[in-house]
This record gives structure tokens, C-alpha cells and sequence, in this order.
């Protein structure tokens, strides 16, 4: 069996000791850079599975990098999952409307960032073959291709994966917690600023009018839905 390749990308070798040491332990192949640069040559040469990112690097920072992840269709449905010891609720925003699916705080648990590299493989692989469909918006499952009016829309992988959980269920209110855990893939608490940053991106990707979106409507005091009658 092939094992699925994570690149750890920190300057800190102790922290990317220590996650190499979970990670091959867990069953994954890892790949180790300690700067941006080199992060970008082994994207490039080696295309690993999902992307363990530091935001701060001595050369290029884990936005710029995220930035060239999402802008190279060769890499872009790359998951990257944010490490950083950054806390403000504003640098979490910003990396993820950059296109980052995850995002952990310093300190963390080896343990909690398996599980959620886990979490988001499972959620990459676990796709069934089908087009789903909702006026002009229409998903091609099995390839991953969302289009709207027959134009393809760029979607990372996370808001492919909510977008797709919504579509499946066209019209049923979904509570936010569970989409954190049918669309990010985890059960835990404290990601509702995480979830509706997602949202709020998917709006301005696939709506008309973002401001007053016809697909992917807000229930007020329960959640999210995608409109039964678009």
C-alpha cells in the first residue's frame, strides 16, 4: 500500500522532529523543509497529499506560499493545514481567505494535528461518484470540479467539501456543528469563526450577489442550508 505523503514545512526543527515522529508513527510518509523555498521545490518535485504549514519562515511566509499553492492548478486542491503561534481571530481569517483548510495554534497536541491530517484525507478520498446539481450550479463529485453558468470555479479543498455536503442535501438546515464535522471532518468545538470564513468565501466564489446569496442561505440561530429551489 502507497503511503500518503505529508510535508512538514516549520523552521523550528524541534516541532518538525517531533511531527515527523507522529506522522511516521500514524502511518504517513513525511517530507521535511525548514524555508519557504525549499517547501516550494519539493511542492513542486514531489506534490505531497497535504501540507503542514508554519506562517512564519525566515524567506517567504506561509500566505505567500499558500497564495502559490492555490494559483498553481497542478497543486491546487493540496489541502494546508496552518501552524503558527499566531492567536488573533484576524491572522486565522486571513489564512484562511487565502485558501488555507485548517488552522492550528502553538502550542498543540502532535495527537489533535494527526487527527485532523487524518480528518482531512478521509474527507479528500471518501468522495462518491455523482454530479450534483442546483440551478446554474453544478458539481462534478468524482472530479472535484464545481461550475457555475459553465464556468469553472477555483474551491480549495475544504470548500469543496462543504459546498458538496450542502448540495447533497439541498434544502435541509444544517447546524453548524454539523457541518464542521461533515465538512471539516472533525468533531470539535470553537471553529464557528473558521466555518463561516469558509462560507463567506464560497459566496463571493460561487453568487451572484454574495451580499444576498441564492445558494448557500443563512438560517438564523441554527446554521447554513443550500436553497431546495434555485
Amino acid at each position: 500500500m502507497i503511503k500518503q505523503r505529508i510535508l512538514v514545512v516549520d523552521d523550528d526543527k524541534e516541532v518538525v522532529r517531533l511531527m515527523r515522529a507522529y506522522l511516521e508513527q500514524a502511518g504517513y510518509e513525511v517530507l521535511v523543509a525548514y524555508d519557504g523555498d525549499t517547501a516550494v521545490h519539493i511542492l513542486r518535485r514531489d506534490k505531497p497529499d497535504l501540507l503542514l504549514l508554519d506562517l512564519m519562515l525566515p524567506d517567504r511566509d506561509g500566505y505567500d506560499i499558500t497564495r502559490l499553492v492555490r494559483s498553481d492548478p497542478a497543486l491546487a486542491a493540496t489541502p494546508i493545514i496552518m501552524l503558527t503561534a499566531r492567536v488573533a481571530d484576524t491572522d486565522k481569517i486571513v489564512g484562511l481567505e487565502m485558501g488555507a483548510d485548517d488552522y492550528v495554534t502553538k502550542p498543540y497536541n502532535p495527537r489533535e494535528v494527526v487527527a485532523r491530517v487524518r480528518a482531512r484525507l478521509r474527507s479528500q478520498s471518501a468522495v462518491p461518484s455523482q454530479t450534483l446539481r442546483a440551478g446554474d450550479l453544478a458539481m462534478d463529485v468524482e472530479r472535484r470540479e464545481v461550475k457555475v453558468n459553465g464556468r469553472l470555479i477555483d474551491l480549495t479543498p475544504t470548500e469543496f467539501n462543504l459546498l458538496r455536503v450542502l448540495m447533497q442535501q439541498a434544502g435541509y438546515v444544517f447546524t453548524r456543528s454539523e457541518l464542521i464535522s461533515k465538512g471539516l471532518g472533525l468533531d470539535y468545538e470553537g471553529l464557528d469563526r473558521t466555518l463561516d470564513s469558509h462560507i463567506r468565501n464560497l459566496r463571493h466564489k460561487i453568487e451572484p450577489e454574495p451580499r444576498h446569496p441564492v445558494y448557500i442561505q443563512t438560517v438564523y440561530g441554527v446554521g447554513y442550508r443550500l436553497a431546495g429551489d434555485v
